[in-house]
């Protein structure tokens, strides 16, 4: 056995700390008095010192918002000018002719009349239709 081939066993011995942060010293870095000063004494973090806290200060959201948001509303005008008659309309349709943007597809259609002109579209299930359109459509369909 020589010294050079020996190994530490584990780790050193562990040293009373005194002082900023110690644990065995006289204050251990806690500092004197106040509630964290004492055994168990926790602040919460959110607490800012008595002042308003950072969320009273934002403006609050008022009236209410619905959990099911309302459908986004195409004019069967509008269609009428863009699309030929007897064309099948999607909600994919919908969105490359800037009808409505990608993330209003998820909020759903609803077509609303009255019928303009004598085109008639077949929709997608999907899309809502109006009454007046609506009407139109079964008829349509029952001939």
């Amino acid at each position: 056995m020589q010294i050079n081939t020996l190994k530490l066993s584990g780790q050193k011995k562990k040293r009373k700390t005194v002082g900023r942060g110690g644990k065995k010293g006289t204050y251990s870095g806690r500092g004197n008095k106040g509630q964290k000063a004492r055994s168990g004494g926790n602040v919460d973090p959110l607490f800012e010192g008595g002042r308003s806290t950072l969320i009273d200060h934002m403006k609050k959201k008022r009236g209410f918002t619905s959990l099911k948001p309302k459908k986004v509303v195409v004019k069967y005008s509008a269609l009428s000018k863009k699309f030929e008659a007897g064309a099948k309309i999607t909600i994919d349709e919908l969105v490359k002719n800037d009808f409505l943007s990608a993330g209003d597809v998820r909020r759903g259609v609803k077509v609303l009349g009255p019928k303009s002109d004598d085109k008639k579209f077949s929709f997608e299930e999907k899309i809502l239709l109006s009454k007046s359109i609506a009407g139109e459509q079964k008829t349509k369909s029952s001939e």
